[in-house]
C-alpha cells in the first residue's frame, strides 16, 4: 500500500479467543464506537495470512469492556477457534465521522514530521496508546522518536498533506535512540 493512499479496510476489533460453546467468540475493541456492532450486519475479518472473509454479524454485546460476537454459521468451540487472530474490519467508507481535530491512526501512519523551521524528524510508524494520551512512533534512517500527540507539540496536522508540523518543548528530540 502506498503511503499516501486510504486503506479499503479499516480494523474495529480483533478476535482473542472463542466464548462459550456456541461459536461465540471474545473480541479486544479497536475502536472509540463501541456502539458501532449494535448497527452492523456485515463485516470483514483479515485472517493472520492476509485473506479476508466477508461474515454477517448474527449477534453481538459488550463484555468486561470487550465485544462478544456471534457470526452466522460459526455454532461452535472448534469453528470459533480458527477465528483467533483475526482482526474485524468494515469497509473504509463505513468509518465512524470524527470530530474536528481527531484523526484515524491510520490517517496518522506515513505522515512527515518536521519542525516549523523545515527540519525533518522522519515518518510516523506507529501510534501508540496509553490510558491519557498516545504518543507518535516516529523513525528516520537512523533515529527513533516518540511524540506526545498534544496541540502544544503537533500544532499542525494535515492528513491531506501527509505532514505533521511539531513544536517540541527543549529536549523532547535529543531523547531519539
Amino acid at each position: 500500500m502506498q503511503p499516501d493512499s486510504q486503506p479499503s479496510f479499516i480494523a474495529i476489533a480483533r478476535i482473542a479467543r472463542y466464548r462459550g460453546n456456541r461459536g461465540e467468540v471474545l473480541a479486544d475493541l479497536y475502536t472509540d464506537f463501541p456502539d458501532r456492532f449494535q448497527a452492523l450486519e456485515e463485516v470483514w475479518l483479515e485472517f493472520p495470512d492476509g485473506s479476508r472473509r466477508s461474515m454477517i454479524l448474527e449477534n453481538t454485546w459488550g463484555h468486561k469492556g470487550r465485544e462478544v460476537l456471534k457470526f452466522a454459521g460459526i455454532d461452535s468451540i472448534s469453528s470459533a477457534e480458527t477465528l483467533a487472530g483475526c482482526w474485524v474490519e468494515v469497509p473504509a467508507e463505513k468509518a465512524v465521522p470524527l470530530p474536528a481535530g481527531t484523526y484515524f491512526d491510520h490517517d496518522l501512519i506515513g505522515c512527515s514530521v518536521k519542525d516549523a523551521c523545515g527540519n525533518e524528524f522522519g515518518t510516523v510508524q506507529d501510534v501508540l496508546h496509553f490510558a491519557e494520551n498516545c504518543l507518535l512512533a516516529v523513525k528516520d534512517s537512523d533515529r527513533e522518536y516518540l511524540i506526545p500527540v498534544a496541540e502544544s507539540i503537533c500544532t499542525r496536522i494535515s492528513i491531506k498533506e501527509k505532514l505533521i508540523i511539531v513544536n517540541p518543548p527543549e529536549g523532547l528530540m535529543d531523547l531519539g535512540k
